[in-house]
């Protein structure tokens, strides 16, 4: 890499859009010029299924300001991001999807705002135009996240951001297993504000979020920021242990005192499934939690870089 920081890096995870990028590349050059020609575009191939990766070979080809990384295998969106983050050297760091739905010239407006003194500047995007079951996976997924995890989120905000040098810098040290780049932004607690934004229809690809995938990346993200499952499986294990005793002395009580018989066999059996299905649960909450813990213990890598298009002074 130049030894000369660029003024503004822009990171964009790639999978899935292959025709998207030559417009993207155009329309960030077009935008950042006026700002300053010091920048580069780092483009993370996260194992993309179609030709992106020569789409991006040919860009840094004809600019060396566009860096690609193609990652060995598909790690996942939030580890691609990491893998930019962690080659991108500007003063300030853009981070949007490749799809063109975070559209480039909003990068201004969060330019801008961010000389205003905010470390931090996310896009909220005011019209989503996605899907109506885009949209309602995407809120059912915040929700359930709050619900457990007591933490607040905003469906209406994404990657789409600027984020300064310092933000990086924090955020390279942290290496956990579960990534979610908004999350840990938020934990790093630098000064931060959401503006509204200007939101693309999709024109290119197609999102690879299903609902279950929605679902799975909840839970990964609940896992990794909070225990609150462990303190709410605690609270409902007393809760059930003070009704079971309540309707044990409630049985005793009509047996000695009123003379009415304990049911038999049929209420035994309800309570033995009951009592067994919540014990599956609650061991289910915590396996995730030692199944994360012994994820961490492995220290693999994040990701695993095979190729770049420039010279790579990090191996």
């Amino acid at each position: 890499m130049s030894n000369k920081r660029p003024h503004i890096s822009v990171v964009t995870p790639v999978y899935g859009c292959a025709r998207a990028l030559p417009e993207l590349y155009e329309r960030v050059v077009k935008t950042l010029t006026p700002i300053t020609e010091n920048f580069d575009i780092i483009m993370v191939n996260d194992q993309s299924p179609d030709e992106a990766w020569d789409v991006i070979q040919q860009l840094a080809a004809k600019d060396p300001r566009v860096k690609g990384i193609r990652l060995s295998r598909n790690f996942g969106q939030h580890r691609a991001i990491t893998a930019g983050l962690d080659y991108a050297d500007g003063e300030w760091v853009v981070v949007m999807d490749c799809d063109l739905q975070d559209q480039p010239e909003e990068i201004v407006k969060l330019y801008n705002k961010a000389q205003e003194g905010y470390d931090v500047v996310f896009g909220r995007r005011a019209v989503r135009k996605d899907t109506f079951f885009k949209k309602l996976s995407s809120r059912l997924y915040h929700r359930l996240f709050e619900i457990v995890s007591g933490m607040r989120t905003d469906s209406s905000t994404a990657n789409f951001s600027i984020i300064s040098h310092n933000v990086v810098s924090y955020f390279r040290k942290m290496r956990e297993q579960n990534r979610g780049y908004a999350p840990f932004v938020n934990w790093l607690g630098f000064k931060r504000i959401d503006i509204d934004i200007e939101h693309a229809p999709r024109a290119y690809g197609e999102s690879s979020y299903s609902l279950r995938k929605l679902v799975a990346l909840a839970i990964d993200s609940i896992v990794a920021h909070s225990n609150k499952p462990l303190r709410l499986s605690i609270e409902f294990g007393f809760l059930m242990t003070f009704f079971s005793l309540a309707y044990a002395l409630w049985l005793v009580i009509r047996y000695f005192i009123y003379g009415v018989p304990v049911q038999g066999w049929t209420s035994v059996m309800v309570s033995i499934y009951l009592i067994g299905g919540l014990l599956f649960a609650n061991m289910g909450i915590l396996g995730l939690y030692i199944g994360k813990i012994f994820n961490e213990t492995k220290k693999r890598p994040l990701y695993v870089v095979s190729e770049t298009t420039f010279e790579d002074e990090k191996e």
